[in-house]
This record gives C-alpha cells, sequence and structure tokens, in this order.
C-alpha cells in the first residue's frame, strides 16, 4: 500500500471511529478519485498515432458535460467499440485494433474522464456507459463491444441497458459493481458500518431517487439481452479481478462462451494472442481459427 492510500485509510477509519457516516463522507470523494493518468506504451504510440480523433460530450456522475477523447481506426460497416478498465486508456487495446482493422472492421475507442487525454480527476461507471451511448447515437448498432476490466463491466451494464451489440465480450471483468465497494474497502480497511454508509451515500448523490442503483449496476442481476452473443475472457493468475468472476458472468448469461488463460494476469492478456484469437474467431466470422480453452503463457505476468 503506498502511503497516499495508506493516509487516506487512517482518514476514512478515523472518521468511521466517530460516526460511519462521517467515514463515509470523507470515503465517497476517494472512490472515484483518479491519480494521474497511464502513460502510452512505447509499442502503442504508432497506433494511436493513426487514429482519428474526435471529442463526445456525455452527461457523466457529475452531470457537468465532461469532455471525452475518441478515437477511430479502418473504414468498415461493421463497427466495434473497445472500453479500457480503470487507470487504462484506449491505447492498451493497440495489438487488438491492429487486428480487427486487418479484418475489416471499423474500431472505435474512448478515453473515459480522468483517464488518458480525457480531462478530469473523477470518475465513475456510469461516465464509461454514458460513452458508450454516446458513439452507439453516432455508429449505430455496434457489431460488438469489448470491455477489458471495469470496462466490460460497463458493457454489460450498459447492454441491459439498452446499448444494442451483436456480440460483447468481456476480458479480466468483474461480474458486480458491489465487488468495486468490497476492494475499496479492503485497500482502505474501514469497517462494515461505514461500508454501508458509503453505500447509501453514494446512492443518494449519484442516484437521486433511484430505490436500487448497485441492482442497476448489476450483470448477475441483469444480465445481457437474449440474441447477444458474449464471450468472457479471464486469466487465472489475474491478480486485480478475481478469476472466480469468469463463472458468475458465464452462468448469469446463459449461452455464454468462457476462455481461460493462463499466465497473462490482469494487463498482458490485452496483447496475448489467446485473448486476440478469441476475439478474432468471435466476431470476425467464418471462424478464422479455433481457439483453445485454456492457454499458458511462457512466463507468468506479475501483474
Amino acid at each position: 500500500m503506498d502511503l497516499a492510500l495508506s493516509t487516506a485509510g487512517v482518514a476514512v477509519r478515523a472518521a468511521g471511529a466517530v460516526s460511519p457516516r462521517w467515514g463515509a463522507a470523507v470515503a465517497l470523494p476517494l472512490f472515484g478519485h483518479v491519480s494521474r493518468p497511464r502513460p502510452v506504451g512505447a509499442g502503442e504510440q504508432a497506433t494511436m498515432w493513426q487514429a482519428r480523433r474526435s471529442t463526445l460530450r456525455i452527461p457523466g456522475i457529475q452531470r457537468s458535460g465532461p469532455g471525452v477523447v475518441a478515437y477511430e481506426w479502418g473504414h468498415g460497416t461493421d463497427v466495434v467499440v473497445l472500453a479500457h478498465g480503470w487507470t487504462g486508456r484506449a491505447s492498451q487495446f493497440a495489438a487488438l485494433v491492429r487486428e480487427l482493422t486487418a479484418e475489416g472492421l471499423r474500431v472505435v475507442a474512448f478515453d473515459a474522464p480522468a483517464h488518458g487525454d480525457s480531462s478530469g480527476r473523477r470518475t465513475y461507471l456510469v461516465d464509461w456507459i454514458d460513452a458508450l451511448t454516446e458513439l452507439q447515437q453516432r455508429h449505430g448498432r455496434f457489431h460488438a463491444v469489448v470491455g477489458h476490466s471495469f470496462g466490460g463491466l460497463a458493457a454489460l451494464v450498459a447492454g441491459a441497458d439498452g446499448v444494442q451489440a451483436d456480440h460483447v465480450i468481456t476480458v479480466a471483468a468483474p461480474a458486480d459493481a458491489d465487488l468495486l465497494l468490497s476492494q475499496f474497502q479492503g485497500m482502505l480497511g474501514y469497517g462494515d458500518p461505514t461500508s454501508a454508509a458509503l453505500r447509501e451515500r453514494f446512492a443518494r448523490r449519484y442516484f437521486p431517487g433511484e430505490a436500487d442503483p448497485f441492482g442497476r449496476l448489476s450483470p448477475v442481476r441483469r444480465p445481457l439481452p437474449a440474441g447477444v452473443a458474449l464471450l468472457a475472457v479471464h486469466d487465472e493468475a489475474d491478480r486485480m479481478v478475481p478469476y472466480g468472476e469468469l463463472s458468475r458472468i458465464r452462468a448469469a448469461n446463459g449461452g455464454a462462451r468462457a476462455v481461460t488463460t493462463r499466465g497473462f494476469g490482469h494487463n498482458r492478456i490485452l496483447e496475448s494472442d489467446p485473448f486476440l484469437d478469441a476475439v478474432l474467431e468471435f466476431i470476425a466470422p467464418p471462424a478464422i481459427r479455433e481457439v483453445p480453452r485454456v492457454a499458458t503463457a511462457e512466463a507468468a505476468d506479475a501483474a
């Protein structure tokens, strides 16, 4: 745990010891805070330079209309949208962008608020869903949505909310927004009374009048509509999102396909051949290649 996170945990626990509501008041601004943008990797730069850039205006969690930087590659009629994860950025999909455009697909991605080249310091799941909704207004029904980690959760929730796509692919995705709250509590070490007060405060602040916002943000309770093909990919060595989330996603969506990889971890999986092959085989018929159900990296990823 770094110093800033440790200090934040002390502050939340101290306030929570006086009153769970006080603890929640201290914790809420920290929950959606993003410290600094992830840099563009050396192997990602050429792909990002080739992108056509634009700006999306979305309502956002703050309802202040933040500007979101969007990227587009290729000129095909079938559109594939890519949604990065928390503290990620669109450039992490560079390898997949190259593969998809080579197959004649148009690829669209975005940097969520407080991520990549988009401005801001705070964000939450609603911003991802708003970005996907706005891109649908631009491009119509999607051929596919691919979401990594937090972006995978957003893809599932957006699909249940009415964003239309023929295919949804999640990679290293949580099955429920409740996991995020549990992980946040684990990082800061505050007690269950403060956790309950934080849930109540978050719902009242950002979803006023909504009886059960966490139910709406749960792909387990609200699966994808019938007819949407789902592929869920997860690595057994993922240290960020538990591997067990894969089975929860699959169980909630009858007929979903699951692919397990080994040794790529949470982030390097996005550049792995098993993941790239699985996506291409799933969304670019006829099948380009067969994908094994279990694939092994040459070396384990510490991520």
